[in-house]
């Protein structure tokens, strides 16, 4: 059993995933700077519980997630709608002028909730991480599940670390930001997640069913995963 190989081939899925620029790391952002970083946390959360759940079910059967092939356009399409209906919600949406520090906004018992439930949903909304996700426990589909393990175990924690190094960079940078300020990197945070649910929209609407590879291919183009 080659350990080494598992835990070089999670270090490499892990970073892939949580380097890839996509809808998440803009509402990271949005979150940490307009509350505080536990927002900021929350959405991490439900990120990881979306991905945590991916790769079990597809270690467990990766039937299952091939089952999801057929409705692949309506996923993409619902998953568009979704991040233009947040972007277009975070662009409209009136910044009031606050006396506090930046991030000082509270949140909620229910908001917490609310943050990580959507986070949960960007993520599992997102076909770029299904087809990432049911390829990579295709390729390993004859390895031992121990060696599974440590390749998903190590890159889910490598995910989950750098997004929590966003959250605090984003703390980091909201000290040395005004309120108006911020008020415009959420407007352009918006900005960036509408169109990426916008060209998720052009691409799913695109692509030819039948042309499995090619689609898979220009939905990893477009979001680079997450």
């Amino acid at each position: 059993m080659n350990f080494t190989d598992a835990a070089i081939k999670g270090i490499l899925v892990g970073l892939f995933m949580a380097i890839s620029v996509g809808p998440t790391i803009f509402v990271i952002f949005r979150y940490s700077l307009k509350y505080s970083y536990t927002a900021g946390l929350a959405f991490v959360l439900g990120v990881s519980a979306s991905d945590i759940i991916y790769v079990a079910l597809a270690n467990a059967a990766a039937s299952l997630l091939q089952q999801l092939t057929p409705y692949h356009r309506i996923i993409g399409i619902g998953g568009a709608i979704a991040l233009m209906t947040m972007g277009l919600a975070g662009f409209f949406k009136k910044q009031t002028a606050q006396g506090g520090e930046p991030g000082s906004e509270q949140v909620s018992g229910t908001g917490f909730f609310k943050i990580w439930l959507g986070g949960f949903l960007v993520n599992t909304l997102n076909p770029g991480v299904i087809v990432t996700w049911l390829g990579a426990v295709n390729i390993i589909a004859s390895k031992p599940a121990i060696y599974r393990a440590v390749l998903f175990g190590i890159a889910l924690f490598i995910i989950l670390g750098i997004d929590f190094l966003k959250v605090f960079l984003a703390g980091r940078l909201k000290k040395m930001l005004t309120p108006t300020r911020i008020g415009y990197i959420q407007k352009f945070s918006a900005v960036c997640i509408f169109f990426i649910g916008l060209l998720l929209m052009i691409n799913t609407l695109a692509s030819h069913p039948s042309d499995k590879g090619k689609e898979e291919g220009g939905v990893n183009k477009i979001l680079s995963v997450r």
